[in-house]
């Protein structure tokens, strides 16, 4: 107390001591004195909390730019936790925003879609409707990268609705390049060049450039498409100059490649090498592996042509591998083409003829929408062919009339004239019988393919081979087969919360989906038994891989239903949990019966399956310890040990549940290079 007399007293507020003089009143005045002091410092508080909170954004952001997902995340987590203990709306919808992001960039959808919800919900709140416009676009910037272009579509037209409001002419340049890259998917290419037009006109109003190199890129490929090549040389090299100006060294990456693309259709080939090795080098120092495959692929193409078809090899099998591990069966395809050439040149015709298969597995791979899509257009083309000659038939028939009558007319008629009418009609009764024959032809044709197709959707392609050659199919033994249950949770109470006819379209949805991720990765469905889907791999034809394919086709299916689970939810709807369960084991396959024919299996292999499924978990892979076996080394893989579970006829059984790694979810991300988000990247 030196330096205080008797009538001064020492208060301690926040650490901090203050000499009040001690007086009369000084009981009554305290109490309200402290209380003023403490509201300044808890002010003083909240500011430094709110720049702590800030800070942590601005390195979630550098983090995001650089990469690190993982703690990009980290630190918005830590921001949003503090903005909201401050009740900063603002900057709690934009870590909800930023940790979406995060999410997506390490395969998390899921957990992205929810995010990108809570942050709809703070913009609305705090009524920013640039944020607002931004999370929708995002939205369907990952609905693109899952492949539903509807649903893309439908987020990209709200965040458009609003960003014509705001007159955000950056911003609406951005939505159409996204619309535009859901018409290039669709194989629109006009639809596509038109929206690339438009963006990039609305880009150069506003004198932002940045944006315009993916724009002038997919300009670019679009004139390459149509074999314009100073149109396309002309949008690839300012986009090039762009990369260079703003340092945008992923997007120089694409640009030079495009360009090597460029010279090789040009038959320059010498350019086109430079090009492409410029590339790869960028693309290796990023470990852009996406890119790095593609590259290293045209640069053995280029080998094969020249002639050095030892290097094409090398180069062509080192490609191969990089887009095997990536999954891009485009590009894999493009290297078995490219290994084909090369073992054919070399006179090595069996491992020519190994790479022509495995070329040819790979385009039936393709995208079924692809195949669906050009289907549809040839038959409107053949429906407008018909129409034009239907047209062309009644224009002469009117003409024939029309000569008929004036020849009525005339007063001198001639037998040659008779005659000559007369063969006219024979022609026509011809012609029409042998129009008629032809029809009668290709509407058998038809028929013939549709019952083709009807019976592959039965039976596995070489079973129905055998089927129709022999008229009976031998049952084969299978030593090493997978086999996948999946069933409902509760289907029974979810069912009775929908009509019939909901209840078969949402059961109808989910199978679709199952049956598509099966024709993926090569896998057989066998049958569906009221709630529950059925499939084997490893047959009819046996594969070393069936495995690993089915496991992943598992955790595809269970993401799947975990994102119809959240879409039902938010639209009221019920929604079913999903159990699946793996194992692996000796099993015998055949066809049974005379009519209705059913592909099926038998053994006690499928039994120990249906186990694996009814003691598993929703939202879970449960496998059994002979499938761990099998795949517990696997690098993409991690599994949790559940020990010896009590199964039904079956006593205790050793069970996993498996999962993928995060990093190879990261991995996975990189093959959309296309997908961009508007405003956040």
């Amino acid at each position: 107390m030196e330096g205080v007399n008797k009538k001064d007293f020492k208060v301690c507020v926040k650490g901090k001591h203050i000499k009040i003089n001690y007086g009369k009143y000084f009981k009554r005045v305290l109490p309200f004195f402290i209380l003023i002091v403490n509201s300044i410092y808890a002010q003083d508080n909240a500011v430094a909390i709110n720049s702590i909170a800030d800070s942590l954004y601005k390195s979630g952001n550098q983090k995001i730019k650089k990469g690190i997902f993982k703690e990009a995340l980290q630190d918005f987590t830590k921001s949003l936790e503090l903005s909201k203990k401050e009740n900063n709306n603002a900057l709690v919808g934009d870590c909800f925003s930023k940790i979406a992001i995060s999410y997506y960039y390490q395969g998390k959808y899921n957990d992205a879609f929810e995010a990108f919800d809570e942050s709809i919900t703070y913009y609305q709140l705090t009524d920013n409707k640039k944020g607002l416009a931004s999370s929708f676009n995002n939205q369907g910037a990952i609905y693109y990268y899952l492949g539903n272009y509807p649903k893309a579509l439908d987020q990209y037209k709200k965040a458009l609705q609003i960003q014509e409001k705001l007159e955000d002419t950056s911003q609406i340049a951005g939505t159409t390049k996204n619309i535009g890259s859901i018409y290039m998917e669709l194989q629109d290419y006009e639809s596509a060049k038109s929206h690339f037009e438009l963006s990039k006109k609305l880009y150069t109003s506003v004198a932002n450039e940045k944006p315009l190199i993916q724009v002038l890129n997919g300009l670019g490929e679009m004139y390459l498409r149509d074999s314009k090549f100073e149109e396309a040389q002309e949008n690839f090299e300012t986009a090039l100059e762009l990369t260079k100006k703003f340092n945008d060294e992923r997007r120089e990456v694409e640009v030079l490649f495009n360009l090597g693309k460029l010279y090789y259709k040009k038959q320059d080939y010498t350019k086109a090498l430079s090009f492409y090795n410029e590339s790869l080098t960028k693309a290796s120092i990023q470990n852009n592996a996406l890119y790095e495959s593609s590259a290293i692929i045209a640069i053995g193409t280029l080998q094969e042509q020249k002639g050095e078809v030892y290097a094409a090899m090398q180069k062509c099998k080192e490609g191969l591998q990089i887009a095997t591990k990536l999954k891009v069966i485009s590009i894999q395809e493009e290297a078995c083409k490219c290994l084909y050439n090369a073992y054919k040149s070399a006179n090595k015709n069996k491992d020519a003829l190994l790479y022509l298969e495995k070329m040819h597995l790979l385009k039936d791979s393709l995208n079924l929408k692809q195949t669906s899509d050009k289907i549809l257009k040839m038959k409107f083309e053949k429906e407008m062919l018909l129409d034009s000659i239907a047209n062309v038939e009644k224009e002469r028939i009117i003409q024939l009339a029309h000569k008929e009558e004036v020849a009525k007319k005339e007063k001198q008629r001639n037998m040659l004239l008779v005659t000559g009418a007369f063969i006219i009609l024979i022609a026509v009764a011809l012609w029409s019988r042998l129009n008629f024959t032809k029809k009668a032809k290709a509407r058998l044709q038809v028929e013939k393919d549709r019952s083709e197709h009807l019976l592959h959707n039965i039976l596995p392609e070489e079973v129905a081979d055998e089927l129709k050659e022999n008229g009976y199919v031998k049952a084969q033994d299978f030593e090493k087969a997978s086999i996948l249950f999946t069933d409902f949770k509760s289907f029974t109470q979810t069912a009775s919360l929908l009509t019939p006819q909901e209840l078969v379209e949402e059961i109808n949805e989910c199978f679709k989906a199952f049956d598509l991720i099966m024709g993926k990765y090569g896998l057989e469905k066998i049958k569906t038994i009221g709630d529950a889907y059925m499939a084997a791999g490893g047959l009819p034809k046996p594969d070393a891989n069936a495995v690993k394919k089915m496991i992943l086709a598992g955790l595809e299916m269970q993401d799947f239903i975990k994102v119809r689970k959240r879409e039902n939810q938010q639209k009221g709807k019920p929604a079913f949990d999903m159990r699946v369960g793996i194992h692996v084991g000796p099993i015998v396959a055949g066809v049974v019966g005379v009519k209705k024919f059913q592909y099926d299996i038998w053994g006690d292999t499928v039994n120990t399956a249906s186990r694996m499924e009814s003691n598993g978990a929703i939202e879970k892979v449960n496998i059994s310890s002979a499938t761990y076996e099998l795949v517990k080394h696997d690098e993409e893989l991690t599994f949790e040990y559940r020990g010896a579970i009590e199964a039904k006829g079956k006593g205790a059984l050793e069970m996993y549940f498996v999962s993928l790694k995060s990093s190879k979810s990261v991995k996975k991300i990189q093959k959309n290079n296309e997908l961009q988000f508007s405003q956040s990247l």
